[in-house]
């Protein structure tokens, strides 16, 4: 009975009843996709706020923006290396394991109808055009219709900055903020309590609406995929965090109740804030939590980014279509830049991927029709990864900072 009332025994036991659901009875899962969009849309409403509040009070606290600046670019600056590795990675497992090897697919009986609307999102999608989104159309505008993390960040970085300019004037408006900080952290609390409810919504959709038939033709893509991302987490990520003092088994053990709420709802997103709190009862400085994490969640997408470069040989593999490696090579070139742009995007998986096929026209953009039906399955692995990533990244940056209490990490992950 103990056991029963963990919260990552609860969502795995919601993820179980999903399941089953979804294999006795299609018809009535498919139903349950609100329950599980519900509980996203509740946590998501959130997200901003605390963002908000969460840098704000970072920056007061430290009184300094220079420092902002600088965990800001020691941030980025993990993340393109790290981001990088996990392209190539996915590269090397696609070349060594070759999953689309024998599909033998004519090009011309593709369907690329459903990807049509991902292609065009795609091809109005620049660089330029995501720098530009940073900065919302009004103050309120990046809380409301736009939803973009960036835009609360940036806003949120100018307060605190004004914040930190005004002495003593400010200090009501700190005090406010920490009270509001408390109080959303004990919505997200009482929220949590339905992600059973939620992960069993979820899953209970994606196994009624694809049915788990549909993963028998593309399962080594799925196989290879998952296994690479294990490998990321144990070989790339496993030295870092063993660098930074603790283990990287423990750690996903520590956040585990996070994990398996992103298994069930496909959705890194959900558990955005319950991260960031463990992450500064891991012993990370609010200021430094508050920048990395949300940051991350545009720029340090390993799992994401293992399997942009995945796709995109895999579908030249299955057409037939025998890439050179300096096509691969621009492949992966290309794809640091649209690996970025199109953070913050509905369906920017598949907006990406358009955009790296693009370099190579050789490989039909259509190809990607190939894919899309096991898309779902394997969001839960991009899914786990980024959070993982991220967590990781928060620590690391933290130690780089010296703002890392070394003592409290050790307690935290051996209790």
């Amino acid at each position: 009975m103990k056991y029963l009332k963990s919260l990552y025994v609860q969502v795995l036991v919601g993820i179980t009843l999903g399941i089953t659901l979804g294999l006795v009875s299609p018809d009535h899962a498919v139903k349950m996709k609100i329950l599980g969009d519900s509980f996203i849309a509740l946590l998501k409403m959130l997200i901003g706020p605390i963002i908000f509040t969460t840098v704000v009070l970072g920056i007061s606290h430290s009184g300094d923006m220079k420092k902002v600046g600088r965990v800001g670019g020691k941030a980025l600056l993990y993340f393109e290396t790290i981001s990088n590795i996990a392209l190539a990675l996915g590269l090397v497992a696609v070349n060594v394991f070759k999953p689309g090897k024998g599909f033998n697919v004519d090009p011309s009986t593709l369907d690329s109808g459903p990807i049509a609307e991902y292609a065009k999102k795609a091809e109005s999608t620049s660089m330029w055009d995501f720098l530009f989104s940073i900065i919302p159309k009004t103050f309120t505008d990046a809380f409301t219709s736009s939803g973009n993390v960036l835009q609360i960040l940036f806003i949120a970085l100018l307060f605190g900055y004004g914040l930190t300019h005004v002495g003593d004037k400010g200090k009501v408006v700190r005090e406010f903020f920490e009270g509001l900080s408390q109080i959303l952290f004990k919505i997200v609390h009482f929220l949590m309590l339905f992600a059973p409810i939620g992960a069993f919504g979820a899953m209970s959709f994606t196994i009624g609406k694809y049915g788990v038939d549909s993963l028998a033709p593309l399962a080594k893509l799925m196989g290879v995929f998952y296994l690479t991302c294990i490998v990321f987490i144990l070989v790339v990520l496993g030295p870092i965090a063993r660098y930074c003092g603790f283990s990287i088994l423990k750690y996903i053990r520590y956040i585990r109740e996070e994990l398996f709420t992103v298994l069930g709802t496909s959705s890194s997103e959900s558990v955005l804030a319950p991260m960031m709190e463990k992450s500064e009862r891991l012993g990370c400085s609010k200021s430094v939590v508050g920048l990395v994490i949300p940051t991350g969640y545009s720029f340090n997408l390993d799992g994401t980014n293992i399997y942009l470069t995945m796709a995109a040989v895999f579908v030249a593999q299955a057409l037939n279509i025998d890439l050179t490696i300096g096509e691969q090579l621009s492949l992966l070139l290309v794809a640091t830049v649209t690996s970025q742009g199109a953070s913050g995007v509905t369906g920017a998986g598949f907006i990406t991927l358009a955009a790296t096929l693009a370099v190579v026209p050789s490989v039909p953009v259509g190809g990607l029709a190939l894919i899309f039906g096991i898309d779902r399955f394997m969001s839960e692995a991009r899914a786990l990864t980024n959070t993982i990533g991220n967590g990781v990244a928060t620590i690391v940056i933290s130690r780089w900072e010296k703002e890392l209490d070394t003592e409290k990490l050790t307690h935290e992950l051996n209790r």
